[in-house]
C-alpha cells in the first residue's frame, strides 16, 4: 500500500522574509529570551515599543515558533546523548514509526536521504534505557535495522542561529596553515 506522508509534521513557513534587524533581534533572543524590550531595542537601535512590535510580528509570522527553557541534560537525569539511524522497509515515515515521539527521551526525528530512512536524536538516563528505546524501535512494524552513535563529548550544541554565512572561507590546503590560523583567531 502506497501512503502519501508528505503532510505529516509539516511546519508553516514564515509569512515574510526576515531582515537584518530581525536577525539581530533573533540573535539576542536565541541567547536569552528573557531580555527586556528596552534592552533588546537598545542593543539593535530600536525603541522598546518598536522592538516589542518586531518580536510580536516575528511570533505571528512563525519565525519564532515558541519560547522554551533549555534544560541541562544532567539535571534532567538524561546525560546519555545518542543518534540513531533507523532503516525501514518502504518509505519509513509512517504514523506508527513517528509515534516514537511519545517517549520524552526522543528529542528529534528527521526523515533523511542516504543509506538510512530516519535519524533520531535521543537522550536517556543510561545505556540500559537506550537499549529499551532500541527494543521499542525494533517492535515497530517496518523497522529492519538501527545504527546507534553514543556521544562521548559535545563541542558545540546550540539552537538554530538566525545569521547566514555570506561567504565561506577558502579551504586551507596546508594543515599547518590551518592550525596556525586556528591558534591566531580573535
Amino acid at each position: 500500500m502506497v501512503q502519501n506522508t508528505d503532510g505529516i509534521r509539516r511546519k508553516r513557513a514564515a509569512d515574510r522574509e526576515i531582515d537584518a534587524t530581525d536577525r539581530k533581534l533573533l540573535s539576542i533572543l536565541v541567547e536569552d529570551a528573557t531580555v527586556s524590550y528596552a534592552e533588546l531595542g537598545d542593543r539593535v537601535g530600536l525603541s522598546p515599543p518598536a522592538a516589542h512590535e518586531r518580536v510580536k510580528r516575528l511570533r505571528r509570522s512563525g519565525a519564532i515558533r515558541k519560547v522554551a527553557a533549555l534544560i541541562e541534560p544532567e539535571a534532567s537525569g538524561k546525560p546519555l546523548l545518542a543518534f540513531i539511524h533507523v532503516d525501514t522497509t518502504g518509505w519509513g515515515k509512517t504514523p506508527v514509526l513517528l509515534a516514537i515521539e511519545e517517549h520524552p527521551e526522543v528529542e528529534e526525528i528527521h526523515s533523511v536521504a542516504g543509506d538510512t530512512c530516519m535519524l533520531l536524536k535521543v537522550r536517556t538516563e543510561s545505556t540500559h534505557a537506550l537499549e529499551g528505546l532500541l527494543a521499542r524501535l525494533y517492535d515497530t512494524p517496518g523497522v529492519k535495522a538501527t545504527r546507534s552513535y553514543v556521544v562521548l563529548s559535545t563541542y558545540l550544541e546550540r539552537p538554530i542561529q538566525p545569521e547566514i554565512t555570506k561567504e565561506w572561507p577558502a579551504l586551507v590546503k596546508n594543515a599547518e596553515a590551518g592550525v596556525a590560523a586556528f591558534n591566531n583567531r580573535p
